[in-house]
C-alpha cells in the first residue's frame, strides 16, 4: 500500500504562492544555445512576475552523464547573471534539487499511481532503450490487464519489472500551450510510457512532473520537442489529482531553414560562441529574439539589457515559429554592445585578445584597446589587427602605390626621409607631437594630410588597414622601434628604387 500520511506531508511542504519556475538542464556538455534560451526566458519570467527561479539538476539518465558538466551550468549561469533562488548550491524549501538525491520519492509516488489506477507494473523483457519510450504499433502490453493483487505481489517477491502509465484507451486528451494554445491528441495515438525503470530510476518523463509538483512549479519552459509528450504528462498531473502548470514550448533554434542549430556545427554553445570573440550581454540580447519579440511601443526596439529584458517579457511575445540563427545578425548585436561599453570594460574583455599576439609587456594593452572599440565587431578579429605591435610582418612594397592617397614608391621614399628627420628631432614622443609633425610637412608640401600620414602608416605596421593611424602606433611602439621601423622602411623603398642589372649609368659617364 503507498504511504499516503507520507504523501500528505509531502503535500504540505509544497511552496505556494507567486509564480515559480524551473531550469531543469541534464549535465551532459556545455550549454547548447537552445538551453540557454530556455534558462533566460524561465529566468526571465520568474523575474517579471517578481517569482521564484529554481535551478534542479536532472542526472537520472547516467549513462549520457559527462564529468564536470554540473560546474559548466553553474559556471554559464553566473556569467550570464541568471541568478538562482533555490538550488543544489543554495538549498530551498524544496531540497533536495538533483534528481538522484531525490530517487526515494519517486517510487512511493509511482506506487500511490499504481494503487489509483493510473499505472501497472510490467514484468516483460524488453531492451532499455524500449523501457525507456513506448513503440507505437505494439500490441498491447499483457501486464496490462494482470490482476493488481497478483502484480503486487510478483514485484513484492523480487521480481524485476518497471512501472507503465495506464493510457486510457478511447477519448483524447487537451492540453493547453501559451504559445501553441489548444492541442488536442487522440489517446489511442499514446503509448504507455515507463515511468519507473527496473533500476529504479525515474524516466525523464515521470521524475519531471513530481518534481514540478513537489517544487510548485507554476510554469514548465521546454523546447518544442516535448510537445507529443505533453497529453502523458496532463494525463499524470490528472491521475494524481495535480493542477496542472502552464506549459510554454519554445519552437527550434535552427542553423537555416532545414536544420537545427547543433553542437557539432561548432557554434551551438555559449561557449563556442564566447570563444568565438561575442559578449555575454550580445549573445543573451540576441538569443532573447530568437522566438520572442517586444510587442507595443517597444516592438521595433533590438537592444536590451537583462534588466530590461525581464521589465519588458511576456508570453505573448513568444513565437510558433522556428528561428534561425543568423551569425551575421549576432555580430550586429555584439558591434552595438561593443560600441556601447565604457572604455575600461572594453580594455578588460580586449585584453586576453590582444595578448594573443601583442605579447610585448611594454605595450599597454588599454591604450590598443582604446584604437580598437569603434574599429571591432567581433573579439576574435583583435589578434589579426594588433599582430604587428610585437613584429612587423613582411610586406610587399607595392602597398605605397596608393592611388587614393596619391602617393607612389618614390613619393613615399621622399615623405618617409623628411619624417625620420622630424620624428628624430621631437623632443617629446606621443601621439600629439607626431601628429603635429605630419601635419607640419603636410603644410610645408602643400599637399593633404593623408599623402604624408600613410607611408609612415606603413611603415609602422606593414598594412594600409590599421587601428589607428600613424600617430597612435607611433605613440605606443614608443620612438626606438618607431625610428627603427622607419628606417627599414627607407631602406626597402630605396632598394625599390634602384634601376635594375644592366641598366643605369655606364662606366663612362654616358648611359648605357
Amino acid at each position: 500500500m503507498a504511504d499516503i500520511n507520507w504523501i500528505e506531508e509531502q503535500e504540505k511542504k509544497i511552496p505556494r504562492g507567486g509564480v515559480r519556475t524551473r531550469f531543469a538542464p541534464s549535465p551532459t556538455g556545455f550549454m547548447h544555445v537552445g538551453n540557454l534560451r530556455t534558462a533566460l526566458y524561465t529566468w526571465l519570467i520568474a523575474r517579471h512576475e517578481k517569482g521564484t527561479f529554481i535551478l534542479r539538476i536532472e542526472d537520472t539518465d547516467q549513462g549520457r552523464l559527462v564529468e564536470g558538466a554540473v560546474d559548466v551550468i553553474y559556471a554559464t549561469l553566473r556569467e550570464c547573471g541568471l541568478d538562482h533562488d533555490e538550488g543544489p548550491d543554495v538549498g530551498g524549501p524544496a531540497a533536495p534539487y538533483v534528481q538522484t538525491e531525490r530517487r526515494g520519492f519517486y517510487g512511493k509516488y509511482a506506487e500511490w499511481l499504481v494503487e489509483r489506477g493510473h499505472a501497472y507494473y510490467c514484468f516483460c523483457e524488453r531492451t532499455e532503450s524500449e523501457e525507456d519510450a513506448g513503440d507505437f504499433g505494439r500490441p498491447e502490453d499483457p501486464c496490462r490487464s494482470l490482476d493488481p493483487a497478483a502484480a503486487l505481489a510478483r514485484v513484492r517477491a523480487g521480481e524485476p519489472c518497471v512501472v507503465r502509465q495506464r493510457i486510457p484507451k478511447e477519448g483524447s486528451t487537451t492540453f493547453h500551450d501559451e504559445s501553441f494554445g489548444d492541442i488536442t491528441v487522440e489517446n489511442a495515438t499514446l503509448d504507455d510510457q515507463v515511468l519507473i525503470k527496473r533500476d529504479g530510476l525515474p524516466t525523464y518523463n515521470f521524475a519531471n512532473v513530481i518534481d514540478d509538483h513537489m517544487m510548485g512549479i507554476t510554469h514548465v519552459v521546454r523546447g518544442s520537442e516535448y510537445l507529443s509528450s505533453a497529453p502523458k504528462y496532463n494525463l499524470l498531473y490528472e491521475g494524481f489529482g495535480w493542477p496542472i502548470p502552464k506549459y510554454v514550448h519554445c519552437s527550434p533554434v535552427m542553423r537555416d531553414a532545414q536544420h537545427k542549430l547543433s553542437k557539432r556545427d561548432g557554434d551551438g554553445t555559449y561557449e563556442d560562441l564566447r570563444a568565438a570573440g561575442y559578449l555575454t550581454g550580445a549573445i543573451l540580447n540576441y538569443v532573447a529574439l530568437l522566438g520572442w519579440s517586444p510587442r507595443g511601443e517597444i516592438a521595433e526596439r533590438e537592444i536590451f539589457s537583462l534588466p530590461e529584458l525581464a521589465e519588458v517579457f511576456d508570453l505573448g511575445g513568444i513565437s510558433k515559429s522556428p528561428a534561425i540563427f543568423d551569425r551575421e545578425k549576432l555580430k550586429h548585436f555584439n558591434a552595438e554592445y561593443i560600441r556601447a561599453m565604457s572604455p575600461e570594460d572594453f580594455a578588460r574583455e580586449a585584453e586576453p585578445w590582444i595578448r594573443k599576439t601583442a605579447k610585448n609587456p611594454a605595450l599597454d594593452t588599454a591604450r590598443i584597446a582604446a584604437l580598437l572599440q569603434q574599429r571591432t565587431e567581433v573579439l576574435s578579429e583583435i589578434p589579426e589587427k594588433v599582430d604587428f605591435f610585437d613584429a612587423l610582418p613582411d610586406y610587399d612594397a607595392e602597398l605605397y602605390n596608393h592611388k587614393k592617397s596619391k602617393n607612389d614608391k618614390q613619393s613615399s621614399l621622399d615623405t618617409l626621409k623628411k619624417l625620420l628627420a622630424d620624428f628624430e628631432a621631437l623632443s617629446d614622443w606621443n601621439r600629439d607631437a607626431l601628429m603635429d609633425a605630419m601635419t607640419a610637412l603636410a603644410g610645408r608640401e602643400g599637399v593633404k594630410n593623408v599623402k604624408i600620414m600613410l607611408p609612415p602608416q606603413i611603415a609602422l605596421a606593414g598594412r594600409t588597414v590599421t587601428p589607428g593611424g600613424a600617430a597612435d602606433i607611433g605613440a605606443l611602439l614608443g620612438r626606438d622601434e618607431t625610428l627603427a621601423r622607419i628606417r627599414r622602411a627607407i631602406e626597402k623603398l630605396s632598394l625599390e628604387s634602384l634601376p635594375p642589372p644592366g641598366e643605369g649609368v655606364s662606366a663612362n659617364g654616358a648611359d648605357g
